[in-house]
């Protein structure tokens, strides 16, 4: 199990959570972040931090949501574990299904 980013982060990208993250699991794209499945310890601290909403605990996602814990397990398939996102900085791209919005949350 794991914590996802959703909707309400695309565009907006606050980092509130990234601070908050005491294992560095949270990855920066280019339009949205995205928590790492396998690096994730499951605290929870990321969530009430974020200012927009965007993070929920996986079964927590909402419906209209649901395609948003596919697109942060997927976006880690050509990056793998790097161990820690500081260290990687921006990630110049975003899943697919991230970069096919029309812009968000202006």
């Amino acid at each position: 199990m794991t914590y996802v980013i959703a909707q309400p982060c695309v565009d907006v990208k606050d980092k509130a959570c990234i601070e908050e993250c005491p294992v560095d699991c949270i990855y920066e794209g280019q339009r949205s972040l995205y928590i790492h499945p396998d690096e994730c310890v499951d605290c929870g601290a990321c969530e009430p931090v974020c200012p927009v909403e965007a993070i929920f605990y996986e079964d927590d996602v909402p419906e209209e949501w649901k395609d948003y814990y596919k697109a942060n397990v997927e976006f880690f398939d050509e990056l793998g574990s790097p161990g820690g996102a500081s260290k990687l900085g921006l990630i110049e791209r975003d899943h697919s299904f991230v970069a096919a919005l029309p812009p968000q949350n202006a």
